[in-house]
């Protein structure tokens, strides 16, 4: 049988590296040796892996497709090999890339990183919060925290919780405005919204008599792409906002915002789940931050 983790190997290192000299005095195999075996694995998959000229050396569309998965394999046989030498409990270690949106990220994330580092000091974590959703395997991040419908059915996810959206506003902009009693009451008012999502311009209502749901369009001198921004103006007073409650409770709990409109709220509830590309055995240092989130969190 060749030895496929082998040309695996060999292939990750010249792909990374983008030399095959370099590749050669790390894996201590000369040039020739390296030349070799890549045009041996290009024979076998019939297709161009790389493109070399005399300056350069670029991978094909293919190269780039081989590349992620021949990485992902040879992970997981360092994942086996590291399992079965700790005597089938392997140590979480290793770098970890985490995905969040900005609001989930500052009220939820952040202040649980160090205590998850104190947990586990050999994993070192490599974190960017958007509000845009990512692709996980294009990005190459090991974790997404993501809020909504789950639209990629060959993902695997773990809920953390569950919140619903309220109205909010701080008590010096009621001082100043009033309180709007119904949501028609809105047009009078400086409403901050997303520009993000397909609601920017309309906040979902429910009528307390009949039930029925309607979306209010709503206007106002701000738009900003992430929850943090909203919600500080909200604290300045610059308006209302409609926001997740697990990003405002504390200010609620506080007394700096009030909820708004509580009778018309449509109790529509957001998931937010830890999403990754995982399968049955996952990587130590994955599956010990979803389940440290599923503990702390959910």
């Amino acid at each position: 049988m060749d030895n496929r983790a082998g040309e695996m190997d060999v292939f990750v290192q010249v792909a990374t590296l983008r030399n095959f000299s370099a590749a050669g005095r790390k894996l201590r195999l000369s040039p020739s040796a390296v030349s070799k075996l890549i045009t041996r694995l290009e024979e076998r998959l019939n297709t161009r892996l790389l493109v070399r000229t005399t300056r350069s050396l670029q991978l094909t569309p293919e190269g780039e497709i081989y590349l992620e998965k021949a990485q992902a394999i040879l992970t997981d046989i360092q994942e086996a090999e590291r399992i079965v030498a700790a005597g089938g409990a392997a140590v979480p270690r290793g770098l970890l890339r985490v995905s969040a949106s900005v609001a989930f990220g500052v009220s939820c994330l952040v202040p649980l990183i160090p205590d998850f580092l104190r947990r586990y000091p050999e994993i070192e974590l490599d974190i960017s919060l958007t509000d845009n959703v990512i692709d996980i395997v294009g990005e190459r991040a090991d974790v997404a925290i993501r809020s909504g419908l789950l639209r990629d059915s060959s993902l695997k996810a773990r809920k953390l919780l569950e919140s619903r959206r309220v109205v909010v506003a701080s008590p010096a902009y009621i001082e100043r405005k009033g309180l709007p009693k119904t949501p028609e009451e809105l047009d009078h008012h400086n409403c901050l919204t997303f520009n993000f999502r397909p609601t920017a311009e309309g906040w979902p209502f429910r009528d307390p008599h009949t039930g029925a749901q309607f979306v209010k369009i709503v206007e106002g001198n701000l738009q900003a792409n992430n929850g943090p921004t909203v919600r500080s103006l909200c604290l300045e007073g610059m308006g209302l906002a409609r926001i997740g409650q697990f990003h405002v409770q504390p200010d609620i709990d506080a007394g700096r915002l009030v909820t708004v409109l509580e009778d018309f709220n449509p109790e529509d509830i957001e998931n937010i789940h830890a999403v990754y590309a995982g399968h049955e055995h996952l990587a130590a240092r994955i599956r010990a931050f979803i389940d440290f989130l599923v503990n702390r969190i959910g």
